[in-house]
């Protein structure tokens, strides 16, 4: 199953199973695109990625607050 994916300047098409296609019909609202569920879901994934590199240099390297330098 192929699901294009438009933005305002050039599209594309994607191949993608069945079964996510109708994963992301089901998390899409009636007024949003597949390109507006991908965009969200991506921004999501990024931010996740961003706490978790986060997260591990906190809890594996040592800091020095800037009022102690």
């Amino acid at each position: 199953m192929a699901i294009v994916i438009s933005t305002d300047v050039k599209a594309t098409t994607i191949q993608v199973s069945t079964d996510v296609r109708d994963r992301l019909r089901r998390l899409a609202t009636k007024e949003q695109t597949y390109d507006d569920v991908l965009r969200e879901l991506i921004g999501l994934f990024e931010t996740r990625l961003l706490y978790e590199r986060e997260k591990r240099i906190l809890e594996t390297e040592e800091f020095t607050p800037l009022a102690e330098l």
